[in-house]
C-alpha cells in the first residue's frame, strides 16, 4: 500500500487515508491506536504542546499520533514489504585536537548532550495487535544489543537514546463501514520468525548507516575522556620523576606533543584499548576464572602490556624507565585501577625516555 510523506519546516506526516493500526510510546498515543497520520513535531516534549502543534498540522481533520522531536533529520529504507524510518537528533560534533587526532565534543556539554536514534517501522501487511507488540519489543531488543556490541565510549552510552521514540505500523483489516473490532478482526498468517530477521537486519543496517550520516566515529581519546584521563595530568606523572633538570613550559610541551605522537601509533592503540577493554571485564567479573574467585596476585599481563606499551614508544631504555615509574605511581597513576595503573605507566615511561633521547 501506498502511503504519503508531507514534510514541514515543523514537522513530517507519514499519511495512510486507509489507516494505520499502531503501536507506540508516543508523546500524544495510547499504545494501540487506528490512525490516518503518524507525525514528528518539533515541540516541547509534554502532551498538551505535541498536540496542540499536531491539529494544526492536521488541520483538526483525520486521527493522529504524535512525537515531539528536537530534530527532523530522517532516512527511509525500504525492503519489499517493510519501509523503516529512522531519525535523527544528535549534539555530539567531531573535533580536530591535534593534527592527527580528534575527540568527540558537544558545545551542550556531556551532561546535557543527547544522541537519539529513533525508528518508525511500516510493516505493508495486515497484523494483529499482538504481533504489532511483538514487532515492538524485537526493535527495542535487536536496538539494544546493536549499541551494546558498539562498546562505545562511557560517557557516549550514557547520552544515548535517553529519549528516543518508537512506532510499528501495519495496515488495517477490510471492515463493513462500522466500526472496526481490532481484536476479533482477521489478519495476516505470518511467519514471524522470518520476519524477525529481516525487521532485525533493517534496524541494524539503519543504525550503522545513522552514525555514518552523522560522521560520528570515535578514537583513543574518546576511551580516555570515557576513563577520566586527562593529557596534561599524564604530562604532570611523567615528569614528576624527572631530576636535575627544570621542569620548564618547553619541557611540558615537549612531553605533551610526544604523548599525542604515540597516540598515533596503531601499535600503541591497540595496546591501550585492549587493556581498557580487559579492566572492564574483569572489574565486571565477566571471566569466570578471574573474577571473583579467582587469584588475581598471580596477574602479571597487565604489566607486560605497559611494558610493551613502553617499549613500542622508547625501545629498551623505556623498559627500565617503566619499572622506576611503576614503583612510584605518580600523579594519575596512583588512582588509576589496576590495568590502567600499567598501560598508563607505560605511556608515560615510554613518552619520557623518547623525549629524554
Amino acid at each position: 500500500m501506498k502511503i504519503n510523506i508531507i514534510e514541514k519546516d515543523y514537522g513530517i506526516c507519514i499519511n495512510n487515508p486507509k489507516y494505520f493500526l499502531a503501536f507506540s510510546d508516543f508523546t500524544v498515543g495510547d499504545g494501540i491506536d487506528i490512525v490516518e497520520n503518524v507525525n514528528i513535531l518539533k515541540a516541547k516534549d509534554d502532551f498538551d504542546a505535541t498536540a496542540k502543534k499536531a491539529e494544526v498540522f492536521n488541520h483538526s481533520q483525520g486521527s493522529y499520533i504524535a512525537q515531539a522531536s528536537e530534530s527532523l533529520q530522517y532516512f527511509k529504507n525500504t525492503y519489499g514489504d517493510l519501509t523503516l524510518f529512522t531519525f535523527l537528533a544528535n549534539d555530539v560534533v567531531i573535533e580536530e585536537f591535534t593534527q592527527h587526532l580528534q575527540v568527540a565534543n558537544s558545545p551542550k556539554g556531556f551532561a546535557d548532550a543527547r544522541i537519539n536514534l529513533s525508528h518508525i517501522l511500516y510493516l505493508d501487511m495486515i497484523l494483529s495487535p499482538k504481533d504489532l507488540l511483538k514487532v515492538f519489543k524485537a526493535i527495542t531488543n535487536i536496538k539494544a544489543k546493536v549499541l551494546a556490541e558498539m562498546a562505545l565510549p562511557l560517557h557516549i552510552q550514557n547520552i544515548l537514546n535517553t529519549n528516543d521514540f518508537l512506532a510499528v505500523l501495519s495496515n488495517i483489516p477490510e471492515s463493513d463501514g462500522n466500526s472496526l473490532d481490532i481484536n476479533n478482526a482477521e489478519y495476516d498468517d505470518v511467519n514471524f520468525e522470518e520476519l524477525k530477521v529481516r525487521i532485525e537486519d533493517a534496524v541494524e543496517i539503519s543504525i550503522e548507516d545513522a552514525f555514518r550520516r552523522l560522521d560520528l566515529t570515535f578514537g583513543i581519546l574518546d576511551y580516555f575522556v570515557a576513563e577520566g584521563i586527562q593529557i596534561g595530568d599524564l604530562v604532570d606523572a611523567g615528569l614528576e620523576l624527572v631530576s636535575d633538570i627544570e621542569v620548564t613550559d618547553e619541557l611540558r610541551e615537549k612531553m605533551k606533543s610526544q604523548i599525542f605522537k604515540s597516540l598515533t601509533d596503531i601499535n600503541v592503540i591497540t595496546l591501550i584499548v585492549a587493556a581498557m577493554r580487559t579492566e572492564q571485564d574483569l572489574a565486571r567479573n565477566r571471566i569466570r576464572e578471574v573474577g571473583a574467585n579467582g587469584n588475581k596476585a598471580y596477574l602479571y599481563a597487565d604489566e607486560v602490556l605497559g611494558l610493551a606499551i613502553s617499549n613500542q614508544i622508547a625501545g629498551t631504555k623505556a623498559t627500565f624507565n617503566f619499572k622506576r615509574y611503576h614503583e612510584a605511581k605518580p600523579g594519575i597513576i596512583y588512582g588509576l585501577p589496576p590495568v590502567l595503573d600499567d598501560i598508563f605507566t607505560g605511556l608515560i615511561a615510554g613518552c619520557v625516555s623518547k623525549i629524554f633521547d
